[in-house]
């Protein structure tokens, strides 16, 4: 599955969606081939604040365990429940159904200057 368009990518191969102040984030599609079975999902709760590369959360797999960066500071405002009750969203929908929080940005020019996802599906073989 190719990485949407809209989407910018970091280097620890989160993705987020800019949607004025609130950032959209979760894992690629090539970290979760990666992680192979994600068996479970836990995300701070809605309220924490997040600086710049700070961990939101973390998704286990029968692999290992994998702390989950954002790329920008900002405080969470949602997190997806359901990827939380059916971690295999993770793996089946990235980029829909599995994203896993919402930031609330003061400035989302960090996000904006990461690779987009032609440019990560390339460096990655996608």
């Amino acid at each position: 599955m190719p990485t949407p368009a809209d989407c910018r990518v970091s280097e620890t191969h989160e993705w987020f969606r800019v949607n004025g102040k609130t950032v959209t984030m979760g894992i690629t599609q090539h970290a979760a081939d990666e992680l192979t079975d994600i068996t479970y999902v836990e995300m701070k709760p809605a309220g924490t604040a997040v600086h710049a590369g700070g961990s939101v959360g973390e998704v286990e797999s029968v692999k290992t365990t994998s702390e989950i960066y954002a790329a920008v500071a900002g405080k969470i405002v949602e997190i997806n429940a359901e990827a939380a009750k059916d971690p295999s969203l993770v793996n089946s929908d990235p980029y829909g159904k599995g994203w896993l929080v919402k930031l609330e940005v003061a400035d989302a020019s960090a996000i904006m200057a990461l690779p987009d996802g032609a440019a990560y599906d390339k460096k990655h073989g996608h």
